[in-house]
């Protein structure tokens, strides 16, 4: 069940009527299960009562723009009260999803959707912002095909600097798989920068992206590219 008002009503008439059902649920309780206090109900039953008095003297022709004006805010009022009750007493055991039924909510959602691992291909278009930085500006292979959105959580960034000596970790010579590239980093965003350090300066580097999912799960390998470091 969400947290957002979308189970309240915006017409005042049915909101009305919701909280008169649940008034009228709390009545036939016995023992008070769900421990809501009294001084609760009771304001609740005060508000729905005002809220109709008002409700029927804006639809007559007593009607005036004061009448109006006090309508309106003893809905507002009815409305945070209801928010309240339910935030407070509704959302949480002992209710079960015969009783958010009974109170024309809707029981919690206890089913949790699988997260599909991804299956698009990832790549990125580079550009060269300033000496020894690279930007990679995320997107799908063309033509790869479409996951939802879940699927695609973000990227996980696979690059190894070609360092012939064997230096920091780095390539000793070109990739021919992503499994080859000895470092990655994880973002979610579509454009990622990277600092080389000073050194790397003129040397190639090498990418290669793969989609995870918001489990981890990682989706197919994208193709290899690689930049120049200025």
């Amino acid at each position: 069940m969400s947290n957002g008002e979308n189970w309240l009503p915006a017409k005042r008439e049915a909101r009305l009527a919701a909280a008169q059902n649940w008034i009228a649920v709390l009545k036939d309780q016995t023992d008070n299960p769900w421990n809501i206090p009294a001084a609760e109900q009771s304001a609740l039953g005060t508000l729905s009562d005002g809220a109709q008095a008002l409700l029927e003297q804006v639809q007559s022709s007593a009607r005036t723009p004061v009448i109006v004006a006090e309508c309106k805010a003893e809905f507002e009022a009815l409305a945070s009260k209801m928010r309240f009750v339910k935030n407070r007493y509704f959302l949480s055991p002992p209710l079960t999803a015969a009783d958010f039924i009974s109170l024309w909510l809707h029981p919690k959602d206890t089913t949790r959707t699988p997260v599909p691992a991804p299956e698009s291909q990832a790549e990125a278009d580079i550009t060269l912002p300033g000496v020894h930085l690279l930007t990679l500006h995320l997107k799908a292979v063309s033509g790869s095909p479409p996951d939802p959105h879940r699927a695609d959580y973000g990227y996980r960034i696979y690059f190894g600097v070609l360092s012939p000596d064997g230096s920091k970790r780095g390539l000793t010579a070109a990739p021919v798989s992503g499994e080859e590239l000895p470092h990655s980093r994880f973002t979610r965003r579509k454009t990622e920068a990277f600092d080389f350090s000073a050194e790397d300066r003129g040397k190639t580097v090498y990418f290669c992206i793969r989609y995870e999912n918001a489990k981890g799960k990682s989706g197919p390998w994208g193709p290899i590219f690689s930049a120049i470091i200025p």
